[in-house]
């Protein structure tokens, strides 16, 4: 099973075994074609929007930050374990497809730095990342 598979069978399994009384919600109209929860009681619990929850829910946990994954984890009431495993699937998705950085170069070539050196007022160099390479 590949990671969003499994991100989404976790939040939606968790989201279908807690009701809206458990939560504190007052239940609104009447069948509920859903178990537990719907996406957007759940969105409003965890203080985050409708469509960012569904995003999370079809299995994209790229980039979520460790305050929606706790915020979450509380409206979904995790146990420690189930906690663990949410911040495991984030981990895996935002270590996947990550591509090794090209080289930068972190020195500076004498002849510029026979430039700043000759420099009267202020002056910094910075590489391709912005990284401060000298003063």
């Amino acid at each position: 099973m590949d990671n969003r598979s499994e991100v989404r069978d976790f939040l939606t399994t968790r989201r279908g075994r807690l009701t809206p009384e458990q939560a504190g919600i007052t239940p609104f109209g009447g069948a509920r074609r859903v178990p537990g929860l719907r996406r957007e009681e759940l969105a409003v619990l965890a203080g985050v929007s409708v469509d960012y929850y569904v995003r999370l829910e079809r299995g994209n946990l790229t980039g979520v930050s460790e305050s929606v994954l706790h915020s979450l984890a509380g409206a979904l009431r995790l146990d420690d374990t189930e906690r663990a495993h949410l911040f495991d699937l984030a981990r895996n998705a935002n270590s996947v497809g990550l591509r090794p950085r090209a080289s930068v170069t972190s020195r500076v070539r004498p002849g510029l730095q026979r430039l700043l050196d000759s420099m009267s007022g202020p002056a910094y160099l910075r590489n391709g990342r912005l990284d401060l390479l000298c003063l």
